[in-house]
């Protein structure tokens, strides 16, 4: 998963890779600053937001960066907590505790994802209201997410997967991008959590867990 392969120099270009790679960009950077957004409309109080990620990953800088620049139009503070590893999930968790600020974001990657659970588990504990960029974490108990569809764009690798082994170059495959995103919220939760999602959330969303 790399969300500018171009400037991660993998690739020439999306439309002509040129090399030995193609495949699909996330372009989660884009949609990084959303995430905020929905934050502020469900947590009217939020100013402090906790980010979970990891910002040493190449494939992360872009996002952080996406949600430091929106955080400072809204006038938000944040606190990047860092988990490069998954032995770094206990002492992310610490960082947070002692603060308990308004909201978290957590930032999918191979550590996150895997341990999604914890996470949910963690946010759910400290009733801290959190969100995700990919609906699996709301699967897991999670508020809610908003990114693209996982799911559609691994169908969409093993297309070229398939052309790839039946003799095309990636160099002349376009590398894909991400049309189908969606915002999933888990009401369950979020009565755990003493929230109401405003009205003009639910009307956007494109699956609610009651």
């Amino acid at each position: 998963m790399v969300s500018d392969p171009v400037a991660s120099g993998l690739v020439t270009s999306l439309a002509r890779p040129g090399g030995n790679a193609t495949g699909w960009a996330n372009i989660l950077p884009e949609t990084s600053g959303k995430l905020l957004e929905l934050l502020r409309e469900v947590v009217p109080r939020a100013s402090r937001i906790a980010v979970l990620g990891d910002p040493t990953n190449p494939g992360k800088v872009l996002e952080f960066k996406a949600l430091r620049d929106q955080a400072q139009a809204l006038g938000l503070t944040l606190q990047t907590v860092e988990v490069p590893t998954p032995a770094a999930l206990d002492a992310a968790f610490s960082a947070i505790g002692r603060t308990l600020p308004d909201a978290l974001i957590t930032l999918v990657d191979a550590v996150t994802f895997t341990h999604r659970q914890r996470i949910v588990e963690f946010a759910a504990k400290h009733r801290v209201p959190a969100i995700y960029q990919v609906r699996e974490f709301i699967d897991a108990g999670g508020l809610m997410s908003y990114g693209l569809n996982v799911a559609s764009m691994f169908r969409r690798t093993a297309i070229y997967v398939d052309r790839v082994l039946k003799g095309a170059k990636p160099a002349n495959l376009p590398v894909e991008q991400p049309t189908l995103f969606e915002l999933v919220i888990n009401l369950r939760t979020a009565k755990a959590l003493g929230l109401t999602i405003p009205p003009s959330v639910l009307g956007r969303a494109d699956d609610v867990i009651q």
